[in-house]
């Protein structure tokens, strides 16, 4: 019971994320990667715990590589939304 509901739970958050995502405007992309970073920022601190943890071994080694691969989230994230929003300020010739 627990796991078809689970599984439930999973594909209405896949179908409600694919339906959000594709009905954002092209400008709100940016402020909402900026939010997304933050949430990443989050699942980091709870793979630091994980990793530093005095857990058995098997949950150190998933726990440092999830703050590896969350940091990487984390890092591109921010190098892709400075990036984006780098497009939208004006060159020094332009004019008003």
């Amino acid at each position: 019971m627990e796991a078809a509901f689970l599984g439930l739970v999973f594909v209405l958050a896949v179908f409600l994320g694919f339906e959000l995502i594709n009905k954002v405007p092209s400008t709100l992309h940016t402020p909402l990667m900026s939010g997304s970073n933050a949430i990443s920022g989050i699942t980091l601190i709870g793979a630091l715990a994980a990793a530093g943890g005095g857990e058995p071994q098997v949950a150190k080694i998933l726990g440092t590589a999830a703050v590896i691969l969350a940091s990487i989230n984390v890092v591109g994230g921010y190098l892709v939304t400075d990036r984006m929003l780098a497009m939208f300020k004006r060159k020094d010739g332009d004019k008003k």
